[in-house]
């Protein structure tokens, strides 16, 4: 349409308001006070499906060099998702853990409540409930439509390993952290997990949000087989808006 401006130039996702396209946020990740490893999670342009935008959703993990001797790391994910719903339509998984190597690809149909799988050479389109959210989207899905009061929760549908599973996020409070960012007003959040993450979680997830208008997450933590992972961020806050 002449005279139109497309989000792109913007920056601005439709449905998005506490992120946008170019945000790039860069955690270390530790285990034991050792560097285990870096992972990024980045927001950017997937261009146009016809006159709809879409966005690309893209996290990578990868271990340091001293853990990748025992227990080498490298994973990639990349999400195409619908700005306007914050919904998922297709998802990459390059997954590279330890001997573990697979590739697998899913493509949401939302509206038909259905989702094509494509692993290990093999592609089945199974049941999903509409509205379905994928191990990425969940967390942008979260960070834009949950409510930042002490008591608050959201539960979603994740479709992950060949199943609907259900995520519950719980708001617990309004806590004061420090980290590389020096002390930050955060909201804290529990993630009640129903399958492994990426970074090799055995239970549960919690996640600090900054309370300001762009609802960073600077700190992760999770349960792993021996103590804890984090994940601090390093590098991506603050993060202004794009120029109007």
């Amino acid at each position: 349409m002449s005279g139109a401006v497309s989000w792109a130039e913007t920056g601005e996702l439709p449905a998005a308001r506490f992120f946008h396209v170019g945000e790039q946020l860069t955690y270390e990740i530790s285990w034991m006070n050792i560097t285990a490893g870096t992972a990024v999670m980045a927001v950017r342009d997937a261009g146009m499906d016809g006159e709809r935008p879409v966005a690309k959703l893209v996290t990578t993990a990868q271990s340091s060099p001293f853990v990748t001797k025992f227990f080498p790391v490298d994973n990639r994910i990349e999400s195409i998702v619908d700005p306007a719903t914050l919904l998922p339509e297709h998802l990459n998984f390059r997954r590279r853990e330890g001997k573990k190597k697979e590739d697998f690809e899913y493509t949401f149909h939302q509206k038909e409540g259905r989702i094509t799988v494509v692993k290990g050479g093999t592609t089945e389109t199974l049941e999903m409930p509409t509205g379905t959210q994928d191990v990425i989207s969940c967390l942008y899905y979260a960070r834009s439509t949950l409510s930042f009061q002490p008591g608050s929760s959201l539960t979603m549908n994740v479709y992950y390993d060949k199943k609907n599973r259900k995520l519950d996020v719980q708001v617990e409070e309004i806590e004061t952290v420090s980290g590389p960012w020096g002390e930050v007003e955060t909201v804290r959040v529990l993630v009640i997990m129903p399958f492994q993450g990426l970074f090799l979680n055995q239970g549960n997830i919690r996640v600090w949000f900054t309370n300001d208008d762009r609802r960073i997450p600077i700190r992760m933590k999770a349960k792993v087989i021996i103590g804890s992972i984090v994940a601090d961020l390093v590098s991506g806050w603050p993060v202004s808006s794009p120029a109007q």
